[in-house]
């Protein structure tokens, strides 16, 4: 359980250091380029955490799945950033599709 839960705060920390990417203009405005470097270590840094317990396969389709999500939801909230129909349809396809690649993977021979 404490894996999932570092999985999860790991996400956060990656859609917020994320976010701050665009904020940050190409490293050029100190605040948002600090959130960056520090979100995403902390971010990479939980998500080692998780891996003890959680596969690593159904641990990164839950990352990318839900990061994608999160960084959508946060861009349209912020920067009233809009999805047109077909690319939500395509931002669904990817994350159906990380999901099944990795929730169906036969083992190895």
């Amino acid at each position: 359980m404490k894996s999932v839960i570092f999985l999860l705060i790991a996400i956060i920390s990656e859609v917020i250091a994320t976010c701050a990417l665009k904020e940050s203009a190409s490293f050029t405005r100190p605040v948002p380029s600090l959130i960056v470097i520090i979100g995403y270590g902390v971010a990479f840094y939980l998500f080692t955490i998780s891996l003890k317990q959680i596969p690593l396969g159904i641990a990164y389709a839950i990352w990318s799945g839900l990061g994608t999500v999160g960084t959508i939801l946060v861009a349209n909230y912020l920067w009233d950033e809009k999805l047109q129909l077909a690319q939500l349809a395509g931002v669904i396809l990817i994350i159906i599709g990380s999901v099944m690649v990795n929730l169906f993977k036969q083992p190895s021979l």
